[in-house]
C-alpha cells in the first residue's frame, strides 16, 4: 500500500482525478486529496495545499493543467514525494526540469492506466 497525494483532486465524478481517487482506494492505497476549494472529496479530508500534508508520501499524482502548474512548482519540489506522475495534460517542461534537478523520480503516464495494468509499482518515499 502506498500513500498517494492527488493534486488537483475533484469531487466531480466525471473528472479523471476523481476516478483516480476511487481506483487508488479500490487498489488499497491511502489517498490524500489536495484542492484548495473543498473540505472533503469522496469522504476524505481534503487539504488546501501540499504544505498541509504531513508524513511520507510515496506518489504525487498531478491533475493540474500544465498552464496552471507554474506557481506550484516550488511547492512540489519542497514536498519531496517519492515520485511524481504527470497525467495527460499536466506535462510541463519547467516542472520536469525542476524534478530532474531535485532528483525526484517522475513519469509522464496515466495513473488509471498504471493501476489497471499493474504498473503502479510501489516505491519508497524520499520524505
Amino acid at each position: 500500500m502506498q500513500t498517494v497525494v492527488v493534486l488537483g483532486a475533484s469531487p466531480k465524478a466525471e473528472r479523471y482525478s476523481n476516478k483516480a481517487i476511487k481506483l487508488l482506494q479500490k487498489y488499497g492505497h491511502q489517498v490524500i486529496p489536495v484542492n484548495r476549494g473543498y473540505e472533503e472529496i469522496e469522504g476524505l479530508k481534503t487539504y488546501k495545499s501540499l504544505a498541509e500534508v504531513s508524513g511520507s508520501v510515496d506518489t504525487l499524482t498531478v491533475y493540474i493543467g500544465a498552464k496552471l502548474i507554474g506557481p506550484i512548482i516550488p511547492e512540489i519540489i519542497a514536498f519531496k514525494p517519492g515520485r511524481v506522475i504527470l497525467n495527460p495534460g499536466t506535462e510541463d517542461e519547467s516542472l520536469i526540469k525542476a524534478l530532474e534537478e531535485a532528483q525526484i523520480p517522475h513519469q509522464v503516464a496515466c495513473t488509471l492506466v498504471l493501476l489497471r495494468t499493474n504498473q503502479f509499482e510501489p516505491i519508497s518515499s524520499n520524505k
